[in-house]
């Protein structure tokens, strides 16, 4: 799955879990920063969101892993920036899993 289509889930996953919760929407953009823009999207949605997205691409995200926060700087990241991360993290689990095979 490339990065346009995880994207596109991304947007998708984040528009239902503010809809589902009756909370304001803005549009979502690459540049939009879901901990920062979405109203209410903390701690306690971040796995929800993480794991719906990891659902709708087949993919595995640790439960561990926040792809909404970069873990370095404490940021929050966009959603361009966490399409990325998550890129790159399956990435990585395709390398590991080629090479135990």
């Amino acid at each position: 799955m490339d990065a346009t289509e995880i994207k596109e889930k991304l947007i998708a996953v984040l528009g239902q879990i503010q809809a589902d919760s009756g909370l304001e929407c803005p549009t979502l953009a690459g540049a939009t920063k879901p901990v920062e823009n979405l109203p209410k999207f903390d701690s306690k949605i971040w796995p929800v969101a993480t794991t719906i997205l990891a659902t709708e691409i087949g993919a595995t995200i640790p439960n561990e892993v926040n792809i909404f926060v970069d873990e370095t700087s404490k940021l929050p990241r966009s959603i361009d920036e966490t399409v990325a991360f998550v890129c790159e993290l399956l990435k990585k689990q395709d390398d590991k899993q080629a090479a135990a095979a």
